[in-house]
């Protein structure tokens, strides 16, 4: 297999590197009894280090810095100019989070020849800016010098919103798991300290409040399980047949028995449906939910709307689609982009915020799409499409 080489040019004030073949015929450039060329790669194409997302700096095998792309730049507000030529260490003055200076800490060309780099940790630059920073030490052989010092450079902006909203997050369930988890402890305590005082029918009240409260705690429990599937795509899809005409008249009949107008409801269904392989589960939480929000948050008539999405080029439905719509004042469109996000709530009438958030994530997985817009009543309207068609096992 031909070796692959790589030549360096100045392209304005950076470095771009340009790959090309080496010549097979030749011995490496170490054996010749010459300096290895600065940068080396095994890919066929050429690379300009400002088409890199991350800040990469290089520096030759005397400490020097070669390369310092236009990300580093932005990371570290540097100018590439007055960076380039300079020994790494003056170039970038890196220290940790206790105070030490990071190059005299780890010393590249130094060190310990076995070493093959450093891994990401949170660095500080002058001024107090953080900054991520990963260090790459790449050797003739596995013990040789030094030959090039490659560092790369992230912001820490990225990693502090995740960790933000992992805090919110957690702040978020623990309030909400706070109020029927004290409700629960109240109301078993008294019952045990004080069993004979009551009636039966005060017992059966405190009994089904308690109920009622675990299963607040065990939704909010598997809210919390989804999310952390859906973050990390891990979120199961078991697939099999689910009709979702009757699916949607369930969940009708259970508001209904709830103690909602039936006349409250409209479902249309559009005949044929196709056939529709899903996770029924899955479906009916998403399903409940939409049907919730627009019972508790929305006004007048329910609508619930189930037919065929747009058709192929032969005339053959793509996919399933449910319209769920309310009457009530809607959406204001200065929150239509954030409808999906965690924690949005469209009123101050209780919840968590991530009941949309989940519902997106179990459509998304089903490789189908949910939007948000305005009804034709004025109010919400949420439609998601779910592909049709049975799974590749059954093909």
């Amino acid at each position: 297999m031909a070796r692959m080489g790589v030549t360096a040019r100045r392209n304005g004030a950076h470095k771009a590197l340009t790959v090309l073949p080496a010549d097979p015929r030749q011995p490496p450039a170490a054996e010749q009894g010459q300096a290895a060329e600065p940068y080396s790669t095994a890919a066929p194409y050429g690379l300009h280090p400002d088409d890199l997302p991350d800040g990469l700096l290089v520096a030759d095998h005397t400490g020097r810095v070669v390369c310092f792309n236009a990300a580093a730049a932005r990371i570290t507000a540097l100018c590439p100019q007055d960076v380039l030529g300079l020994p790494v260490e003056q170039a970038l003055p890196l220290e940790d989070l206790e105070g030490r200076r990071w190059w005299p800490l780890t010393d590249p060309y130094g060190g310990l020849a076995i070493r093959a780099g450093q891994p990401e940790r949170n660095l500080l630059l002058p001024g107090g800016r953080e900054v991520l920073v990963a260090a790459r030490y790449v050797r003739e052989r596995p013990t040789g010098p030094v030959r090039r010092l490659v560092v790369t450079l992230r912001g820490t902006d990225a990693r502090r919103r995740t960790e933000r909203s992992h805090a919110e997050l957690i702040a978020t369930v623990a309030h909400e798991l706070r109020s029927p988890l004290t409700s629960v402890k109240g109301f078993t305590a008294t019952l045990l300290a004080k069993w004979e005082r009551f009636t039966d029918d005060q017992k059966k009240l405190m009994l089904e409040t308690v109920d009622a409260d675990a299963n607040r705690v065990t939704r909010l429990i598997a809210e919390l399980l989804d999310i952390s599937r859906i973050d990390s795509g891990r979120l199961e899809v078991r697939r099999q047949p689910v009709d979702l005409a009757a699916a949607v008249q369930r969940h009708v009949d259970a508001h209904v028995a709830a103690g909602q107008a039936p006349d409250r409801f409209s479902v249309r269904v559009g005949q044929p449906l196709p056939a529709l392989w899903a996770d029924p589960d899955k479906i009916d939480q998403v399903l409940g939910n939409l049907l919730e929000n627009a019972v508790r948050h929305g006004e007048g008539t329910v609508t619930i709307e189930v037919g065929s999405s747009h058709a192929d080029g032969d005339g053959r439905s793509t996919g399933t689609a449910v319209t769920v719509s309310d009457e009530g004042p809607g959406i204001p469109e200065e929150s239509m982009s954030r409808v999906f996000t965690r924690f949005w709530r469209g009123s101050k009438r209780g919840g968590t915020g991530l009941g949309l958030y989940i519902v997106k994530g179990i459509v998304e997985a089903h490789g189908g799409t949910i939007a948000v817009g305005r009804a034709a009543g004025g109010g919400a309207e949420f439609r998601f499409i779910l592909p049709v068609g049975a799974p590749a096992f059954m093909a």
